[in-house]
């Protein structure tokens, strides 16, 4: 329990959350009742959604509802199998998913129910295509239109397409302004450089 506030830190997973009812539970690694992760707290975090199953920290307050998430301290996407989300994937990509610099940008529209949606990069006209598979690995339930949030970016058979989704909050950890780099045609690169 931090001294100041009277918050205690909490881990667990989240058993749901819904975008559109604006709050969810995580279920408390530690046992007793589920703690309610409202959507306002999540947005403070930079994300409009999480995954279920996702594991989560968060410093949370007793109130006379029960326990709710104050703060939410950490987001990481459910465990998964280490095979790529979707086919257009290569399972090279997912090993050096961490060589791909972070993009800003900005979801242009996304529907969950057709599993798919487009994103702009800062800077960069063409659309990238987000699949919600890749979404849902990267621990996101769902995209809002205009959200601002991070990609990792690959050239796919059909044009650009989202590899990882992240919170806008690490374009400002990953600071690399090499993630700006522009190839000879004045393009950004996109492509997946593998070590052999």
């Amino acid at each position: 329990m931090t001294e100041d506030t009277g918050l205690k830190l909490v881990t667990g997973l989240v058993k749901w959350f819904d975008a559109t009812k604006g709050y969810g539970f995580i279920v408390n690694d530690q046992g007793g009742e589920d703690v309610l992760l409202h959507a306002n707290v999540l947005r403070n975090f930079g994300r409009s959604s999480v995954a279920d199953q996702s594991r989560v920290a968060v410093l949370v307050q007793d109130t006379k509802r029960g326990t709710q998430a104050a703060e939410v301290v950490s987001i990481d996407p459910p465990a998964g199998d280490g095979l790529p989300p979707i086919a257009d994937l290569d399972p090279e990509v997912i090993e050096h998913m961490d060589s791909l610099p972070l993009r800003p940008a900005r979801i242009k529209w996304f529907d969950k129910s057709k599993g798919f949606g487009f994103a702009n990069i800062f800077g960069h006209p063409e659309d990238v295509f987000v699949h919600i598979e890749v979404v849902r690995h990267s621990g996101f339930a769902d995209l809002a239109i205009g959200e601002a949030i991070c990609l990792r970016v690959i050239e796919g058979p059909r044009g650009l397409m989202a590899a990882q989704v992240s919170s806008w909050d690490n374009a400002v950890i990953e600071t690399d302004l090499a993630a700006h780099v522009h190839d000879e045609m004045g393009q950004l690169d996109f492509h997946v450089h593998v070590a052999e």
